[in-house]
């Protein structure tokens, strides 16, 4: 029976063998098992509940077990106001974080410090850490958080399993003064 949801990667197959590349092998399994770590504050955290709740069912794309750990992480959520104050727990949530691993900053606060324009509120936690998929919204729909995962899905499919040895990749990471 073929899966049009996950289809196969490209290869040669015949009778009892399939042929591919090991990073798309790699990519396929790391996009449909990505464990997220929700990093919730305020209104977006309320709607990443009702996204995971049955209706909208993240578990459908592959994120069936949220994490509460970082250690057993690869996918951090970060949705809401983020104070000052909470900067390095989350720089330290994300270096606690095995490689390889995605950020996800949802809704405005998140991802510009929304509407607090404020000496305590973080402008973006992409002052902190990396973010590879913002999604915007205040707060955003869970549909678009759910358009957000699948952004992430297609970079974990889509990455090689050498980018994260690369020159560019240390670069950025050195960027942000983590080693």
């Amino acid at each position: 029976m073929v899966d049009t949801n996950h289809p196969a990667p490209q290869g040669i197959e015949g009778p009892g063998f399939f042929a591919t590349q090991l990073d798309a092998v790699v990519g396929l399994a790391r996009k449909n098992s990505l464990w997220p770590l929700p990093f919730a504050t305020s209104c977006c955290g309320i709607e990443f509940m009702a996204t995971m709740a049955s209706h909208y069912d993240l578990a459908r794309f592959g994120s069936e077990r949220p994490s509460f750990s970082p250690r057993q992480a690869d996918l951090l959520m970060v949705m809401g106001t983020i104070a000052k104050k909470m900067g390095p727990v989350l720089r330290q949530t994300y270096e606690q974080m095995a490689e390889p691993r995605w950020v996800l900053s949802v809704g405005a606060c998140a991802s510009s410090g929304g509407i607090f324009d404020t000496y305590s509120v973080l402008q973006g936690i992409d002052r902190v850490i990396p973010v590879d998929v913002y999604v915007p919204g205040c707060p955003p729909r869970p549909e678009q958080i759910i358009e957000g995962l699948l952004k992430i899905q297609e970079l974990a499919a889509n990455e090689s399993t050498r980018r994260r040895d690369s020159e560019e990749y240390k670069a950025l990471l050195e960027s942000y003064s983590i080693s």
